[in-house]
């Protein structure tokens, strides 16, 4: 009987090659589900806000009183709260939410649509790149509601001064200065809400995805 060497049984051991767990084209596969998946959340978490800003619009446009606060805020600085400064301000609320939701609506589509391109994309180069673009759509939506934040402050800024000059008040500085500083305040904490939640929400999401398609070009440059 051969005696029995433990060095030899460990070197030879230790040549075997080790046979990888999943093989190119499987990775590969699990890469494009979990991709096509990541951006499907995406896409239902837009649908979800649609469908809330849809929601709160149909509720303060027949049941909710949401000038109230703003009028009251007038008030103090000296404006008339008639009839038509009332119709006015109602009817640009309205369209300052129209607007909100239509932007909504366009990325909606636009998410639809890249997710639809890539659940059916078979070709790796074109995945990637169909990826690619669906992150800077993304990307772009965020800082599409960022911009009509600042946007929405800056024309209910300039309605505020307009109406001040129609009806011919002049403000103190000290009020005048703590309107403006009180505008900027509320518009800085809405952007730095809306960042914190798409950073939150959506960011983990995108993460995963960059992951994901980081490991998909390195598949592709290594055929």
């Amino acid at each position: 009987m051969p005696e029995f060497d433990l060095d030899s049984f460990k070197e030879t051991w230790q040549q075997q090659p080790v046979q990888p767990k999943y093989d190119t084209s499987e990775i590969e596969s699990m890469l494009n589900k979990s991709s096509r998946n990541y951006v499907k959340y995406i896409l239902w978490i837009s649908l979800v806000e649609f469908i809330l800003i849809l929601g709160a619009n149909l509720y303060y446009t027949f049941l909710g009183e949401d000038t109230t606060d703003l009028m009251s805020v007038l008030g103090k600085l000296g404006i008339d709260n008639s009839d038509q400064f009332q119709t006015t301000l109602t009817q640009l609320y309205l369209a300052l939410k129209m607007v909100s939701l239509a932007l909504t609506g366009i990325f909606v589509y636009l998410f639809y649509q890249n997710y639809r391109k890539i659940n059916i994309e078979a070709n790796l180069k074109k995945l990637i790149l169909q990826i690619i673009k669906f992150k800077k759509t993304v990307q772009l939506f965020i800082v599409a509601n960022i911009a009509l934040v600042i946007l929405f402050t800056l024309v209910l800024g300039v309605f505020t001064f307009s109406v001040l000059a129609q009806q011919n008040i002049e403000l103190t500085n000290p009020t005048l200065i703590g309107f403006i500083a009180g505008l900027v305040l509320t518009m800085g904490i809405s952007v730095v809400l809306i960042w914190i939640y798409y950073r939150v929400v959506y960011g983990f999401i995108l993460r995963r995805l960059g992951k994901n398609l980081e490991q998909l070009q390195n598949i592709e440059e290594g055929n």
